[in-house]
């Protein structure tokens, strides 16, 4: 099982990085303890704390012409990783 699926890349993301806490899209079915020991790793950091945050599916519809098009983003799992003061984490090396 893959754990870590890609690292989000965000302004909001981007200022949070200067304190420590970076952003990774994650499989739905991994713990904050997987997902510690994946990000330690891959990126040989100490990490200090794990957050998780399911985000739910949205529903999109489009218009056209002849027709009203509905459908869904797929529901993902977003982990908020902070890691030891003075570990640096470069998530543009690996995208």
């Amino acid at each position: 099982m893959q754990i870590l699926i890609k690292p989000l890349v965000t302004e909001k993301i981007a200022e949070m990085n200067e304190n420590g806490v970076y952003g990774f899209v994650v499989n739905k079915n991994a713990n904050k303890i997987q997902i510690k020991q994946a990000i330690e790793a891959k990126y040989g950091v100490t990490v200090e704390k794990v957050n998780t945050v399911i985000m739910p599916a949205e529903r999109k519809v489009k218009y056209t012409k002849t027709a009203i098009l509905e459908g869904r983003t797929s529901a993902y799992k977003k982990a908020y990783v902070t890691v030891a003061e003075g570990d640096i984490i470069d998530v543009y090396e690996n995208l």
